[in-house]
């Protein structure tokens, strides 16, 4: 009997796809695009407006792919106590996840400081302008490293939910049950 998880695997995988690209197009895009606005403070305006319009979207998204991920945790549960790699798997996985939505949340932190700042005018979205306060300036370059670290970490987890789909393969669900059907360590 095949058994499906057609929905919480789209959950999963659409919420972790939307948050990936948009926060890597923002931190291009968006951030790219309203750097080049003439009026200094409209750079920082239109940045905070942009991301605040994304807020909702990209809370959504980490929802989703919550959802989604413990979805696939509880059906595949039987298949984490069976198969090495998978367990270890899930488990660094379910860290970088929770690591990710800290840093998307403390990145929306940063953005409502840079956003109550933008009067003063940048140089870019994430680029204070020489003379910025000192408050500006480290929500901006904290925001800089927040923005680029969430589509790395993002990306991360794309690369590791493709390792668990390899560990899905026939050859592989072998190996990796072969030691404890042996009765050997995982």
């Amino acid at each position: 009997m095949s058994e499906r998880n057609t929905v919480i695997r789209s959950l999963h995988d659409l919420g972790l796809a939307t948050w990936f690209g948009g926060s890597l197009m923002g931190a291009v895009g968006l951030n790219g695009a309203t750097g080049r606005a003439e009026d200094p403070t409209e750079r920082t305006r239109l940045s905070s407006l942009g991301w605040k319009l994304w807020a909702p979207v990209v809370a959504g998204a980490v929802a989703a792919h919550g959802i989604g991920g413990a979805g696939l945790i509880l059906s595949n549960r039987r298949r984490l106590d069976q198969h090495a790699g998978s367990a270890a798997n899930t488990w660094v996985k379910g860290a970088v996840t929770v690591a990710a939505a800290g840093l998307t949340a403390y990145s929306g932190v940063l953005g409502r400081t840079v956003e109550s700042e933008s009067e003063q005018g940048a140089e870019g979205a994430t680029e204070p302008a020489q003379g910025a306060s000192k408050k500006l300036a480290a929500a901006q370059k904290q925001l800089k490293m927040t923005q680029w670290a969430i589509p790395a970490m993002t990306g991360v987890l794309v690369v590791m939910g493709a390792q668990q789909g390899e560990q899905q393969r026939p050859s592989q669900q072998l190996r990796g049950r072969l030691p404890a059907a042996l009765g050997g360590s995982r």
